[in-house]
């Protein structure tokens, strides 16, 4: 084809007459064609603002390592007022990310079906059928998302506090009952050990 496209272009050239307004039309159109062709449409997620969930994972662990750092540095510092705590470090595992429970709409149908036995008699069964979709919101940018209705905090596996006063029975147990108040945790989740200085 490319041959053919040569070949019309040196015939034009020889004649020395220039191309007809259709011609340089058509010309124009292919040249466009062909820049169409060699730079590729971008992906369609590019520019509208849409993340891959690649992308959405990393800002969840991103999320959930923040969270977690936060609360360790509340722990701790609420821990030091403590009277015979000193200073203290807090380190928190989570045993989830946290969950968010997104808005569904209940849609529900029944059917009813009229069954005859061989003695005349019949029968009407209704069969009931619940439908869930789920509820979206849509953005400024007009892109949509699920509209999440309730957002339930990351679960705490276990706290590991290591303190001044670490070594002191009266100390563990203020420590202990302190975090099982703020989180719920059961007391053989928590450890605490005696801080030292190297």
């Amino acid at each position: 084809m490319e041959n053919k496209w040569r070949a019309w272009l040196s015939r034009i050239m020889e004649k020395g007459k220039m191309p007809k307004k259709n011609q340089l039309l058509i010309l124009m159109l292919i040249g466009i064609l062909l820049v169409v062709i060699v730079f590729p449409v971008s992906d369609s997620n590019e520019g509208t603002g849409a993340i891959s969930k690649e992308e959405n994972e990393a800002v969840d662990i991103q999320e959930t390592e923040n969270y977690e750092k936060s609360l360790e540095r509340r722990v701790a510092k609420t821990l030091e007022y403590v009277d015979g705590v000193g200073r203290a470090e807090v380190m928190i595992t989570l045993k989830s990310s946290g969950e968010k429970i997104i808005e569904k709409d209940q849609q529900t149908s029944s059917q009813k079906t009229d069954e005859k036995d061989s003695k005349g008699g019949t029968r009407t069964s209704e069969d009931r059928i619940t439908d869930y979709n789920s509820v979206y919101e849509q953005e400024s940018d007009g892109a949509q998302s699920p509209y999440v209705s309730k957002e339930m905090a990351p679960e705490i596996e276990g706290v590991v506090v290591i303190a001044d006063g670490g070594d002191n029975p009266v100390v563990v147990q203020n420590i202990t009952e302190a975090v099982q108040a703020l989180f719920g945790v059961e007391a053989h989740k928590i450890k605490i050990m005696k801080r030292t200085d190297t």
